[in-house]
């Protein structure tokens, strides 16, 4: 680990957080203060480890976290140029996620606060992305939120730090997950959705007549199961016309791009019946701010079609930076600096006793 050697003098009222993730498949950590500065950042993804396994191993993962965390930590502090002492507290992942990796950072997390003397804070995997519109922007609550990951699929109704109300989320799949699936049976491999959305560049978006599930329906919930299975029919369907069994790139490439569009017109659809409830129980915002975030927020395509969506819809769209939409240790610190900020500066902190979590909705009332 990084040895204490102070060289950055914080101002009394800031705070300097380092930020630890590692939820599913990416180490990551950052240094970043409470006027909105990177100070550092790591970052170990595992494609490579996975990659023969068209997936994600949760074993396999716990394994890298263990075996990369300290070096990612490491080179975070040395980048930031600061020690552990410099610190106002250590914010890590404690839920949701897949286990194995959430208590390899939670409890490297809570061995560095203990050691130095620092606060831990447990952070919510979704509250971080919730939040990432703020530390890119000067984005002010309330909020509509579309988090769509390779976890989940939610639009939720953003109040404050800890306040939170779901309006929809999926029903099965969630949208990355949607997306990874589709990219294994096309062949295209892992990570699935910048796969597919890289195949879709040279195919046609109205190329196959896929289903749109839940759309025209009343609320906000997602189901992407049905589109899903609608991909693995059609390419069963096209192998079996083939001469070889084997579809040709050009289908495989209008398929992607038809899956990608039918992924787009579900989201709109649920995402106006959204923005018709988020107005009317917020009528003083004229403009409301539409914030996306998640890993599925990085795809181009999608981001295209969202920013026609708010335009039309009279809304103020907030788009975290790529590298901030995946897992990155620097939401993970700036969750921790808006808990350090809501609770006050003599809060301790969470306690190390502290449970991970592999479920653990923003919503509270969904809380079981």
């Amino acid at each position: 680990m990084q040895p204490d050697s102070p060289s950055l003098i914080v101002h009394a009222k800031s705070f300097l957080v380092l930020g630890i993730e590692s939820s599913c498949d990416e180490t990551a950590a950052a240094v970043v203060s409470s006027d909105k500065t990177i100070l550092g950042q790591g970052l170990h993804s595992q494609f490579n480890d996975h990659r023969s396994f068209g997936g994600v191993v949760p074993e396999i993962a716990a394994r890298a976290h263990l075996d990369q965390i300290e070096r990612v930590i490491s080179e975070t502090m040395s980048a930031a140029r600061i020690g552990f002492s410099d610190l106002t507290a250590v914010a890590a992942t404690v839920g949701p996620g897949l286990i194995g990796g959430v208590i390899v950072g939670a409890t490297t997390a809570k061995a560095i606060a203990l050691a130095h003397g620092k606060k831990f804070i447990g952070i919510n995997h979704l509250e971080a992305h919730a939040l990432t519109g703020r530390l890119s922007s000067g984005l002010e609550f309330p909020y509509l939120l579309l988090l769509v990951s390779g976890g989940h699929s939610q639009i939720l109704a953003v109040h404050g730090v800890g306040d939170y109300r779901q309006y929809g989320s999926s029903l099965d799949d969630a949208l990355g997950e949607a997306f990874d699936k589709v990219a294994k049976m096309l062949g295209l491999g892992i990570p699935g959705g910048p796969a597919v959305e890289q195949c879709a560049k040279s195919g046609r978006s109205d190329g196959f007549a896929l289903p749109r599930p839940m759309q025209g329906r009343a609320g906000c919930d997602f189901s992407f199961s049905g589109l899903k299975t609608a991909v693995r029919l059609t390419l069963e369907s096209l192998a079996a016309k083939s001469s070889n069994g084997m579809i040709s790139q050009g289908d495989r490439s209008d398929l992607a791009a038809s899956f990608q569009a039918a992924a787009g017109d579900c989201l709109l659809d649920r995402l106006h019946n959204a923005v018709v409830r988020f107005r009317r129980e917020h009528p003083s915002l004229s403009v409301p701010p539409l914030v996306i975030a998640g890993g599925v927020a990085a795809n181009q395509y999608l981001r295209g079609r969202l920013e026609s969506f708010a335009e039309v819809q009279g809304l103020t769209l907030v788009a975290p930076p790529l590298a901030l939409c995946t897992d990155n240790g620097a939401m993970i610190a700036w969750a921790g600096i808006e808990r350090l900020r809501l609770q006050g500066g003599d809060w301790p902190g969470d306690g190390l006793d502290m449970a991970t979590r592999p479920r653990w909705p923003l919503d509270q009332s969904l809380d079981s």
